[in-house]
């Protein structure tokens, strides 16, 4: 028994402002059978999709959830969420026959479980109403026992794990105790009982002056000597029959698990990440118990809360090996992102929720295989974009945020990538396609995310071809190399080709809001040299690094030998370049300056894009 589907009209920022409909839920999303983990930036919705499941459902910890003004979306009377519920086993169903409904018919039917709460609003005054369950859209209400079934585990974020494991009446800890079949069904003659009974009789007889094996302490009298003095009082307050009796409280089981704490042996003043790891596995013991015909649900939110790094890794790669539970997550931690299976996350963006299973993306089976392998901690900023630049080299991830700075400067764009919450993802290779389809849907809605794809045509604006004599012999060195000659190739041979594999790129790139910006020439670094705004600072740059090399003759023709032969120091320029960039930026009296015609227009265009998010 597990979530499949959560629907939401009009929930804190899922909703809208027309006629309520309930063909029309604000947010439609799928769950899967194990671990879902909601990912997206700040104030994306991740915790208003924790919080509606948590407020129907109610939790094992006795939380208050009172509903707010502000549950209401944007001043609206009325909110409404549905929670549906698939895959009962025959155990689950006997809990909740009298509300099911059925798929299918004959012996290939199968119950599900469609709980309402459907909450309204009457001149400021909010109507409380119980949480209904049925087939239809009004449902009945729901018994307490039935209630009981559907309770989920919740741990809040920045949890206080210490203050969860301490003893203390009601302790989390003693819930979890209690429920488990170690303790249940055996509240008055448990093991535990009569070793606190045994300890109860020490207790007294110390204050009786003995050992607790009916022997005289002779060594310390102390605690006789307590109990002798308030007798005295106690006499002559009321009767010179009447003396005290020490001990601890008689217990019943409850009180008793109630006085036990949870710590790592051998192990003193541990911090809050091992606290939080030790809470969470106590969390697991309550989901995974054994004789529970109940929902096994975890709300988990802001995993990574008091984890370092390796830390999280551990917990993540555990969780995904819970095949009883299902888990609903919700992190900000590049780390976790980069762990958890791609089909697992569901994307919290723009007031929607992307499943990113292989039902929902343009992705193939080969696509998420590579993706599992090459999605590390780094590419995985991309979850939690505002808006997104893939590039496929160092160079173009070193400019672009300069390039962005300068953009600010001359009035091209608002903001630059940090504060526009733009992210860069260097994939390293030309495999651009597969990281795009991961914001490319099969159907509406679409992630209204902006994905700008950098790339170059790769068509060579020079030849290499070894050299020739009158005969036609090739030319070889005293060394005995082959001579070669850089001949540029005829721009009537280069137009055609680069038009040609430019549509190829736009046809493979271009869908919903992933867009390709292609440079009009052969590489970033050749686009650099033909720049109106920044060739003095390209040139200068390459007389610097590439001291050895006659930049004066035919500069353009020596940037061509070193790019065909991949000798050009492509990230060591483009970090002087940045750096002379930042240091116009910041000048008093600023140099560059970029015009229609730039042969790096498309650069700029395509930070345009994504950060005018």
């Amino acid at each position: 028994m597990y979530i499949n589907n959560l629907k939401l009209w009009n929930y804190r920022k899922y909703g809208n402002n027309e006629a309520f409909d309930l063909r029309k839920p604000s947010l439609n999303l799928d769950f899967t059978n194990g671990i879902n983990v909601l990912i997206g930036e700040n104030d994306s919705g991740k915790t208003a999709i924790i919080d509606s499941i948590k407020t129907v459902l109610k939790t094992h910890s006795y939380e208050w959830i009172k509903i707010e003004e502000e549950d209401f979306f944007n001043g609206t009377n009325r909110f409404r969420i549905e929670i549906l519920f698939d895959d009962l086993t025959n155990d689950e169903a006997k809990n909740f026959t009298e509300w099911l409904g059925w798929t299918g018919s004959g012996k290939k039917a199968k119950p599900y479980l469609k709980l309402i709460y459907d909450v309204t609003k009457q001149n400021g005054r909010i109507l409380y109403t119980d949480v209904k369950a049925g087939a239809d859209n009004e449902g009945y209400q729901l018994t307490a026992e039935a209630r009981e079934y559907l309770k989920s585990t919740y741990l809040k974020p920045l949890r206080d794990a210490k203050n969860e494991l301490i003893p203390k009446k009601n302790s989390r800890l003693s819930q979890i105790f209690q429920e488990h079949k170690a303790f249940q069904g055996n509240e008055n003659d448990h093991h535990l009982i009569n070793i606190f009974q045994n300890f109860n009789n020490a207790i007294k007889e110390y204050f009786e002056g003995n050992d607790g094996n009916g022997n005289i302490l002779a060594t310390d009298q102390n605690g006789k000597n307590l109990k002798d003095e308030i007798d005295n009082y106690l006499k002559s307050f009321y009767d010179v029959t009447k003396e005290t009796e020490i001990g601890v409280v008689e217990a019943r089981l409850r009180q008793i698990l109630e006085k036990l704490e949870l710590l790592v042996k051998d192990e003193v003043n541990i911090g809050l990440g091992t606290l939080n790891r030790l809470f969470m596995a106590s969390e697991l013991l309550h989901l995974n118990k054994s004789e529970w015909s109940g929902i096994r649900l975890g709300l988990i939110e802001e995993l990574e809360a008091h984890l370092h790094p390796q830390a999280q890794m551990k917990v993540i790669e555990s969780l995904q090996k819970q095949n009883k539970v299902q888990l609903i997550l919700t992190t900000h931690s590049p780390n976790l992102a980069s762990k958890v299976k791609l089909e697992d996350i569901i994307l919290c963006s723009k007031n929607n929720a992307f499943p990113m299973g292989e039902n929902y993306t343009s992705l193939d089976g080969d696509d998420y295989k590579f993706l599992e392998r090459f999605l590390d901690v780094t590419k995985a900023n991309l979850f939690f974009a505002r808006g997104l630049i893939i590039v496929e080299g160092w160079s173009e991830e070193i400019l672009i945020p300069v390039l962005a700075k300068k953009m600010k400067s001359l009035g091209i764009i608002e903001e630059d990538l940090t504060e526009a919450g733009v992210s860069i993802v260097n994939v390293g290779s030309t495999a651009l396609l597969r990281y795009s389809k991961i914001f490319e849907r099969r159907e509406e809605p679409y992630i209204e995310i902006p994905v700008a794809i950098i790339t170059d045509l790769d068509v060579r604006h020079y030849a290499k071809e070894p050299s020739v004599d009158d005969d036609g012999n090739i030319q070889k060195n005293a060394n005995g190399k082959i001579i070669y000659d850089y001949n540029k190739t005829d721009e009537d041979v280069i137009t055609p080709l680069e038009e040609e594999r430019k549509n190829e790129l736009q046809t493979s790139y271009n869908n919903q809001n992933i867009k390709a910006f292609i440079s009009g020439n052969w590489t970033l670094e050749y686009n650099l040299y033909k720049s109106d705004g920044l060739n003095d600072l390209f040139v200068e740059t390459l007389e610097s690094i590439h001291s050895g090399t006659d930049w004066v003759t035919d500069p353009e023709k020596e940037l061509a030998k070193k790019l065909i032969n991949k000798s050009l120091k492509k990230t060591e320029i483009a970090y002087q370049i940045a750096q002379k960039i930042e240091d116009d930026v910041n000048s008093d009296t600023p140099q560059i300056n970029f015009n229609n015609t730039d042969t790096i227009k498309k650069l700029l265009e395509a930070i345009e894009y994504a950060c005018n998010n």
